[in-house]
């Protein structure tokens, strides 16, 4: 699989500079936790949830979460882990990779269970979402993920996603504790922690709170303190950090529905690229868009998705510019190991080679996995060029 994979090859030759990369599950971590992109949740209740993981990954989606937790109703957590193993067992009998595939459990047994359950299948699996997780919590979900991975077929093993979303995260009185106690766990199963999920929605949630569509994670103070928090504890750009994800976009409307014929309209957009993202603002991506981009600018990379119609716009966000790419290749050019500093090939900013090499090198991961577009291809042509036809 690989981002844009879905668009025709002559299409994504218009659009970059340099194509995104191909990658599978047995590709290694420190390319599959950029590569998440945009992960869509989905219930684990879903009667044609087989059907529904090949659809979306034919729209482009990479990575999916099946969810055991919030997203269904305690009472039918029992049906919902059978219907998950008759799923599995019907897409490996269609022989098609799917896209990066997790379980969201509640309990630590769920995951031993549901691994004797899956059998062989579980070769489809690449890991479990661990919720709530602290260090208390998190370390029986660690466990009894390395118990199933001795029973997993695949040498890769199993990874696992913890998502940071606990009121003792939340409040000010535990919550250097609470980091520093995950710090501690996630570093011990370093090998198998994939990414970082950020709960935004229980984060709110504990204070009664749910933030308006024009507004962002990022205008809800309490909430930017703790995602700030989290980066400056586990997301270090010194080789001890995570990937970090971003949180949930709660709001949607079926935009491929409302947008395609305007963006469609001609693969090279006539110049009206302005107008069409003045109809992306009015008709409520504002706050969505303007959200991926803060995700970037405070650390983190992909994110949380429950619906469809958010993971391109991730995915269309992601894709690193041709500016940015040109600047990154400008400071890790080794001539320039010592340091110094130089103009930009754009002329218009200093490139500072020290202080900006872990942003380049950070660039350049990103790069490898989402591509780089040409020179004069941005958002709206790259969103264009992903709806399907």
């Amino acid at each position: 699989m690989r981002h844009f994979g879905h668009i025709a090859p002559e299409v994504r030759q218009r659009l970059f500079h340099r194509e995104p990369c191909a990658f599978t599950a047995d590709s290694p971590p420190h390319l599959l936790a950029p590569a998440l992109g945009g992960t869509l949740y989905s219930p684990a209740t879903r009667p044609k949830l087989a059907d529904d993981i090949l659809k979306q990954a034919g729209r482009g989606v990479t990575s999916m979460v099946l969810c055991l937790e919030d997203s269904i109703d305690d009472a039918d957590v029992a049906d919902a882990e059978e219907n998950l193993v008759r799923q599995f067992a019907d897409l490996a009998e269609r022989g098609v990779e799917p896209p990066l595939l997790f379980i969201r459990v509640r309990a630590a047994e769920q995951i031993a269970d549901l691994a004797g359950r899956l059998g062989p299948d579980i070769r489809l699996l690449s890991g479990f979402v661990l919720p709530k997780f602290t260090e208390e919590r998190g370390v029986p979900f660690l466990e009894a993920l390395a118990e199933a991975e001795s029973a997993a077929p695949q040498e890769r093993g199993l990874f696992a996603m913890p998502v940071l979303e606990s009121p003792e995260l939340l409040h000010l009185e535990s919550r250097a504790e609470t980091l520093a106690g995950i710090a501690r766990t996630v570093d011990k199963y370093r090998d198998r922690v994939l990414a970082l999920r950020l709960g935004v929605t229980d984060f709110c949630s504990a204070y009664g709170l749910r933030r308006p569509p024009d507004m962002t994670a990022y205008d809800v103070q309490i909430v930017a303190s703790v995602i700030a928090d989290v980066v400056n504890v586990l997301g270090r750009a010194d080789g001890t950090g995570y990937t970090v994800t971003g949180p949930v976009w709660e709001y949607f409307r079926v935009q491929e529905r409302m947008f395609k014929p305007q963006l469609r309209r001609s693969p090279f957009l006539e110049g009206r690229a302005d107008e069409l993202r003045q109809a992306l603002i009015e008709h409520d991506m504002d706050g969505l868009l303007r959200e991926i981009e803060l995700d970037r600018a405070n650390g983190l990379l992909g994110k949380t998705c429950i619906h469809p119609s958010h993971v391109l716009p991730v995915h269309a966000l992601s894709v690193v510019s041709h500016e940015e790419f040109s600047d990154a290749e400008d400071i890790l050019r080794p001539e320039r190991c010592g340091g110094g500093v130089l103009r930009s090939s754009y002329t218009n900013k200093m490139n500072e080679v020290k202080p900006h090499r872990a942003w380049a090198e950070r660039t350049l991961r990103r790069a490898e996995v989402f591509g780089v577009a040409k020179e004069d291809v941005g958002f709206v042509e790259l969103l264009a060029a992903g709806i399907p036809g």
